[in-house]
């Protein structure tokens, strides 16, 4: 491959946080930025939800994290607010601390859609922070082994294929950046104030968010996949493909409906990164940039049949490597540490000869000894 396509993409950033008052509390101020499309909200009115524009690299995709970052802090602080920078939310005495994004006007959907949710997974759960990884590969990448012809039915099978793989090994980026081993009772409606929960990161694991009935997709074609994703709104069991709660999914262009992937695939979404309270923008660009290695890495291996078991088994992976102690958690039936490091020991024989591409993976791998969420105290966090 030439290695002048190494790091080349399409990259973009969703940063999820809540905006808490000087008391450490959820504000119940209105969001202060209007219909401002890159500084918005998520399910509720006090998460600030922060989109960056495509960027050509990561660095580039950071930069404009922190110039949202900054415009925000600045404009919280004249209401003597600050960003809560954790996946966990902080105390709260009951849910109407937790009013509904008041999404108006030609957005008013929004609401009606975060209204659904809210009846059928209550809010509590909708606290929960993160950050969404989007990316695409650059066309040069492409058509280094698609061909020159890379629009259409090719590009979409791509990205479907490229899905299957990612979903399969998602655990391994969520053991990489768990890193909210600490939550308030409050969360549960449990008494006792700050616990240490039995998870490194409780919104990926058995208690996070999650769809009530886990979907079975079918991945023939992209034609396919769509349609059965819609026979579960059909049935009620989704409201729609927004509500399809899986560490990945691939996006439309356009608005994320499921009639405009008729338009085709425009990227994939990782969704499975705890927000870093150890990093000043909430996220570590080493593991952005680790991702895009992993995803490069993916994309050559060969393509297989996703069947209900192995999609079963994905998920229940991925809840896995959620736990904060991994000392009797198997991947494969192998350690789950021990497959980890097998895989970046894979990824890295993939890139060999390429110092930068191996720096990254030393990095990571040197994560797994040190993990980031054996590294945050709870009073780092809850004061």
């Amino acid at each position: 491959m030439d290695k002048a396509l190494f790091f080349k993409g399409n990259f973009g950033l969703e940063r999820e946080t809540l905006r808490v008052g000087s008391e450490g509390r959820l504000a119940q101020t209105p969001h202060p930025f209007g219909d401002d499309e890159s500084i918005t909200r998520d399910f509720c009115e006090n998460q600030i939800e922060l989109i960056t524009p495509v960027c050509k690299s990561v660095n580039e995709m950071m930069s404009e994290l922190e110039r949202l970052d900054k415009t925000v802090r600045a404009e919280l602080a004249k209401n003597g607010e600050s960003i809560w920078l954790y996946s966990n939310p902080p105390h709260f005495d009951d849910e109407s601390e937790i009013p509904v994004a008041n999404f108006t006007g030609e957005h008013f959907g929004k609401r009606k859609y975060r209204e659904q949710l809210e009846r059928r997974y209550g809010k509590r759960l909708m606290l929960f922070s993160g950050i969404h990884f989007n990316f695409s590969f650059d066309d040069e990448y492409l058509k280094s082994f698609l061909g020159e012809d890379i629009g259409g039915k090719k590009r979409d099978e791509f990205y479907l294929k490229l899905y299957k793989q990612l979903s399969r090994y998602s655990w391994l980026l969520l053991l990489l950046t768990a890193a909210s081993p600490f939550y308030d009772g409050s969360l549960f409606g449990e008494d006792g104030g700050v616990k240490q929960s039995p998870y490194a990161s409780i919104r990926s694991g058995e208690r996070g968010y999650w769809n009530e009935t886990q979907p079975i997709l079918r991945y023939e074609s992209l034609k396919d996949y769509v349609e059965s994703i819609e026979e579960y709104v059909k049935k009620g069991i989704l409201f729609s493909a927004s509500e399809l709660y899986l560490p990945v999914r691939l996006k439309p262009k356009g608005v994320n409906t499921l009639e405009n992937f008729k338009n085709g695939v425009s990227h994939i979404e990782l969704r499975m990164f705890d927000i870093d309270p150890t990093k000043p923008l909430g996220v570590d660009s080493n593991d952005l940039e680790f991702a895009h290695l992993f995803l490069m890495y993916l994309s050559k291996q060969n393509d297989y049949d996703f069947d209900e078991i192995l999609q079963r088994k994905a998920v229940d992976d991925h809840k896995k490597a959620a736990f904060y102690d991994l000392d009797n958690i198997e991947i494969d039936g192998v350690p789950i540490t021990d497959r980890a490091n097998a895989l970046l020991d894979d990824v890295a024989a993939f890139f060999e000869g390429e110092t930068q591409a191996l720096d990254i993976i030393k990095y990571e791998k040197n994560k797994l000894r040190n993990r980031t969420s054996h590294r945050i105290k709870k009073e780092d966090i809850y004061g």
